[in-house]
């Protein structure tokens, strides 16, 4: 099932995708978690075209990822194979929807994607052997892990290049894991304007899903609603001769095998992004 989070006729509505080009109405709400399993069969149906998208989980609990974890990637950077998972973490603010626009800060001229396989966790749980991990899983989605690599390059944590606002988009809907299958067999593409500029497989993941989520898992108790962006394939902007950094006017498309795609055009971050004080 493909559950989806959405605004239709000035509500935030959550809803499943029941036939061609309709989605059943199912609550409202800022997680799609909370309509898994619920019945679509008498619920009120509305087109899918009348509707915008927005990320399935509004604010995860966490937002954590892998880096380093496809060995082509890591040839592109020059880098060695990590002996064990290099992880940090996105600040959950960075959080978009599917189409939403992706700012080019101001502080920022190194503004690069990442097309990644974003991993839903769906049970509170800690210490999660990897043969189990899969039972932890509420479904997949799609993310950019869009990077600052300037203010990457700052800090050894990288999380500041990581987590600016806008730099997390996700979507289009969360699909269950019945419905994607194997996750380590997915092909995963990405797209800036017309040039395809990343074509991996996840079956090249140094660390596979189930590791990643041991691992972590053994340091922290994962929740409901967190991502885990298991990492990127080679093709990122930072490592292409000459680089190539993302700017106004671009629009940068994510597309895994059976769970969808993801679009965001590129804009300079506007004026009003200051508040609060």
């Amino acid at each position: 099932m493909k559950y989806l989070r959405f605004a239709h006729e000035g509500r935030t509505l959550l809803g499943a995708v029941v036939a061609e080009g309709e989605v059943a109405i199912l609550g409202e709400g800022d997680s799609v978690l909370a309509i898994i399993g619920a019945d679509p069969s008498a619920a009120p149906r509305v087109a899918l075209d009348a509707v915008r998208l927005l990320a399935p989980i509004a604010r995860p609990p966490k937002f954590l990822a892998a880096g380093l974890n496809y060995l082509d990637h890591i040839i592109e950077c020059g880098l060695e194979r990590p002996s064990s998972l290099v992880a940090f973490n996105k600040q959950s603010t960075c959080v978009i929807g599917p189409f939403d626009a992706v700012h080019a800060p101001r502080a920022s001229t190194m503004l690069d994607y990442e097309g990644e396989l974003g991993v839903v966790i769906g049970r509170r749980c800690r210490h999660v052997p990897a043969d189990r991990a899969h039972e932890v899983v509420a479904g997949y989605v799609v993310v950019n892990d869009v990077s600052a690599r300037d203010w990457q390059a700052r800090t050894p944590t990288i999380t500041l290049g990581k987590s600016f606002d806008t730099h997390g988009p996700t979507g289009p809907w969360l699909v269950t894991p019945d419905e994607v299958g194997d996750p380590h067999q997915l092909g995963i593409r990405t797209w800036v304007n017309t040039e395809l500029v990343q074509d991996g497989n996840t079956a090249d993941m140094v660390f596979n899903i189930w590791s990643q989520i041991e691992t972590l898992s053994t340091v922290c108790t994962l929740e409901p609603g967190d991502i885990i962006a298991t990492g990127t394939p080679a093709g990122v902007g930072l490592a292409r001769n000459p680089p190539r950094f993302l700017k106004p006017g671009d629009v940068v498309r994510v597309e895994i095998d059976r769970i969808g795609a993801i679009q965001n055009p590129v804009i300079a971050e506007p004026a009003d992004t200051a508040f609060g004080f």
